[in-house]
């Protein structure tokens, strides 16, 4: 056979020479932009659980053949500033989807930029309805928004009110209680829901009261609950100074328990923290280290081994909601917003608190094997023992150690 000798001839076989010893390009990778309060404990743990899921999607190959990358901005706990962060995500970094947030104002304040800018936003810390309201109002315009954790503020008062009627009353035989929480959007929506709940159970509702986040003496509140007749003090916490609102209730010998929705008391440092002084405060809780599903105790295990602490709420929010997207972007075949939201509509996905689905107005949904509250009691030595829902408790539950333990606290 004759040799190609032409000088076309060599310059072919050089080109193909060259190709075959160059690295394959790598493709470009997918962005993942983080927005979330860097300075609290839930914007850290919203970085960490996320890049996590990232380091594990890497490690299987990426999606559709491309690694992730992620961007973090400080959004803070201002509006202003959580607008800066994203817009610095979608029109400087060119994200190809947003997960985070926390504070309701913030995330409310983001939205129309988020939508301007057409690009997917998981959310996976705010409460508020008004976030996913937007959805139902103006779909073509807002249908970028979802909410992966945790369940609205309503549904949190119903769960609520359910662990009131069922546990406080039920089995604790309390039929009075107060509720107090703090002056905030996401509140705002709750409180009105969780009344109509509890005194739909048969329970009183002997005070409510909404008090300045900025709050940093609780006395006078704690004195007006004593005198309201009521025999539970259920609380509403997040932005406010819980460690300083459950030590006075602690110092004081307060003479009701405490409970409800408490996100610094869902700190697993919390106890140690303040001293202790948590004995018997029951928490809503959407993870613990239980094997609510086969895929709680591998992520708080990884993400306790990795980071040297374990997770907080917003951990396994940010972590399902990197797996809920990357299933969708392998469905669509494509990181095209267009094509992705039609599949994170069709999610059911299975994660570390349950089974992801979103409604028509793309709120994750509660319900069996779906997302919902464990209700937590700090217990000695910081223990944390499930004692509701009945099905999953795994403890019984006690009062104060000033109070009389009645026997039917035990159920």
């Amino acid at each position: 056979m004759r040799r190609l000798t032409t000088p076309l001839a060599l310059a072919a076989l050089a080109l193909v020479a060259g190709a075959a010893a160059a690295p394959a390009q790598e493709k470009k990778p997918i962005v993942i932009g983080i927005t979330a309060p860097i300075q609290l404990q839930v914007g850290r743990d919203t970085v960490d659980a996320a890049q996590l899921a990232i380091d594990e999607v890497n490690a299987k190959g990426g999606v559709l053949a491309r690694k992730l990358a992620m961007v973090v901005a400080d959004e803070t706990m201002d509006p202003q500033q959580g607008v800066s962060a994203v817009k610095k995500l979608t029109a400087d970094d060119h994200v190809d989807v947003l997960i985070g947030g926390y504070n309701s104002g913030v995330t409310l304040a983001q939205e129309p930029h988020i939508a301007e800018a057409k690009t997917i936003y998981l959310g996976i810390g705010a409460a508020s309805p008004s976030i996913t309201d937007f959805v139902k109002k103006n779909y073509n315009r807002f249908k970028y928004v979802f909410r992966v954790n945790p369940i609205n503020a309503p549904r949190q008062a119903q769960q609520l009110a359910g662990f009131v009627t069922g546990k406080v009353k039920g089995d604790l035989g309390f039929g009075a209680v107060a509720i107090v929480g703090e002056n905030a959007k996401w509140v705002q929506d709750l409180a009105p829901v969780l009344k109509a709940g509890v005194e739909t159970g048969g329970v009183k509702v002997a005070m409510l009261e909404l008090f300045d986040p900025d709050m940093s003496d609780f006395s006078p509140l704690l004195s007006k609950v004593k005198d309201s007749g009521a025999q539970y003090l259920v609380v509403i916490l997040s932005h406010a100074n819980s460690d300083v609102f459950v030590k006075q209730w602690y110092d004081a010998k307060f003479p009701m328990p405490i409970g409800g929705i408490d996100v610094k008391g869902q700190d697993p440092d919390f106890f140690a923290r303040i001293g202790g002084k948590a004995i018997s405060e029951t928490v809503s809780l959407g993870l613990l280290a239980e094997p609510l599903t086969p895929k709680t105790m591998p992520f708080w295990n990884a993400f306790s081994a990795k980071y040297n602490r374990p997770p907080v709420y917003t951990a396994p929010g940010a972590y399902d909601a990197l797996y809920i997207y990357a299933e969708a972007v392998e469905r669509a075949r494509t990181t095209d917003p267009e094509k992705v939201v039609p599949e994170l509509e069709k999610t059911r996905y299975l994660g570390t608190q349950g089974t992801y689905v979103f409604d028509d107005q793309h709120d994750v949904q509660p319900g069996p094997g779906l997302i919902n509250f464990l209700y937590v009691q700090w217990q000695e030595n910081g223990k944390r023992v499930i004692v509701w829902p009945k099905e999953l408790a795994n403890g019984k539950m006690i009062l104060p150690p000033w109070i009389s333990q009645r026997a039917d606290a035990a159920k």
